[in-house]
Parts: structure tokens; sequence; C-alpha cells
């Protein structure tokens, strides 16, 4: 629908879910139900991979602090409490997904990429957790998973500064993957989301099971957890046409057809 503050499109087995809400994607409740709303059906689709993007001159200039003035302390625990659940769905996705930052990113938006398995940026592209303009820590996992990616003293910096940060910088903090030009950016994160959503899915959901429970729990844990989904793919449909692909065609011709 025109008036939607998102879109969601497919381009074979990739799902491309995209704020559009100009001019600056403010994350307001309506924001937010369409999200889940469009989360929902890729989770019910045949999806092999999702990427997250935005239209406009930004990502997203953060929640529409408007939304503040209507909440009190047990009306915000609620709001954290729902939106958490959507950041959980997502990062709960049983396929490779993709956020692509092509300007600036703050607050909700870049609590979203982190939830995402890999976050693509343009070089222009500036991050930040500006919530202390408002007395607010981040609430929507953001913390937490800058920990994970960059550890306790980047996060406690980044958050407490409320500085925006680089591409460049957070590349090298371990929070952004990969940098790539401004000029063509929006074709190449999206060529890259599709190479994903073309491979094997299930050797991909089996990859975020052992990274997530090694990044939570220890290599051990992760060591405890890999016959189960690695012995797993022995019996998926894109292993064996895979395997008999490899036989027939030779290295590097494997195709994954199947789940």
């Amino acid at each position: 629908m025109p008036d939607a503050p998102i879109d969601l499109t497919y381009d074979g087995p990739l799902a491309i879910i995209t704020l559009n809400a100009p001019p600056l994607n403010l994350f307001t409740p309506d924001m937010m139900a369409a999200l889940k709303s469009a989360l929902a059906h890729v989770t019910d689709s045949e999806a092999r991979g999702l990427l997250l993007q935005a239209e406009g001159r930004a990502v997203s200039a953060g929640v529409d602090v408007n939304f503040f003035t209507t909440l009190d302390a047990v009306s915000g625990a609620a709001v954290w409490r729902d939106w958490l659940d959507f950041i959980h769905a997502l990062e709960d996705l049983p396929i490779p997904t993709v956020f692509a930052a092509h300007a600036l990113c703050l607050t909700a938006a870049f609590e979203i990429s982190l939830a995402c398995d890999l976050i693509l940026a343009a070089e222009s592209a500036r991050f930040g957790l500006v919530e202390i303009v408002v007395g607010l820590t981040p609430s929507m996992g953001g913390p937490q998973r800058l920990v994970e990616r960059a550890g306790p003293a980047r996060a406690r910096e980044l958050i407490y500064t409320g500085e925006l940060f680089g591409a460049a910088t957070l590349e090298q903090w371990n929070v952004v993957n990969r940098v790539l030009p401004d000029e063509g950016f929006r074709e190449a994160a999206h060529a890259f989301a599709l190479r994903l959503a073309n491979g094997p899915t299930r050797a991909h959901a089996a990859t975020k099971l052992i990274t997530a429970a090694a990044a939570r729990n220890g290599a051990r844990a992760a060591d405890d957890l890999t016959p189960l989904v690695s012995g797993a793919l022995l019996a998926s449909e894109d292993l064996q046409n895979a395997i008999a692909s490899f036989l027939t065609d030779g290295p590097g011709k494997a195709t994954y057809t199947g789940r």
C-alpha cells in the first residue's frame, strides 16, 4: 500500500523489507506494527534470505520523540517487551539476515541492525545510539548485542557519549561487517544478500545456532550442539542435491534446491 511505512518485496528466494516513511523513517507504533507484520509474512514464506534496507536520505533518525510523551514506567516497559519480541523473532529466523545502511542510522534502526546476522554499510553511513539526549538507554537490545560484537567497553563508549560513529570505525570494532562504496551501494548490498539466499539454507541455519551458542555460552556449549544440528544436515534436500550436482558437475558448481 502506498501509505504503508514499510515495503515487503521478494526477489526469488530473497525477501526484502524496506523502511519507507520519508523523510526520516521515524519509528512509531505504526512502523513497528508494520515491521512485525512483514516479518511474520517472511517467516511463513519460502524465503531463503532477508535483506533489510531503507529509502530516503536516512536509514532512520530513530524513534519519534513524541511517542515518549505518551509513556509512563509501566506502559514503557510493556512497549520495550513488545519491541524486543520483534528483535527476538528477527534474530531467530533460520535464514541469513542482512542489514544495509546507506546513510544515517540511529537508535531503533541501529538496534534492529544489530539483531541481523550481517551489517553492510556505505562509506558515508553513520551510526548512533543517541538515547542520552532524552535521558534514556537503548532498550531494543542494542547494548547487549553491541557487547557481543565489540565488547562491553566499546558498547559503553558508544552509548555513554551518544556520538555518531562512521562505518569504517564500526568495521574496525567488528560491529559492521563490510563497508562498501556509496556509489552502487544499494545494488551491491542486494547482490550480496541474494547470493546468501541462493546458498544452503539449512547449513546457514545450523551456522546461526552454533555461533549463537558459542557467543552466549562458550565454545564447549557450541560443541555440544554441533553434532545435533550438523548431523541433521545429512537429511536435508539442500545437501543431497548439492552433493549430487558436485559429483555430476564438479567442484564449485553445487546447486541448492530444497530445504
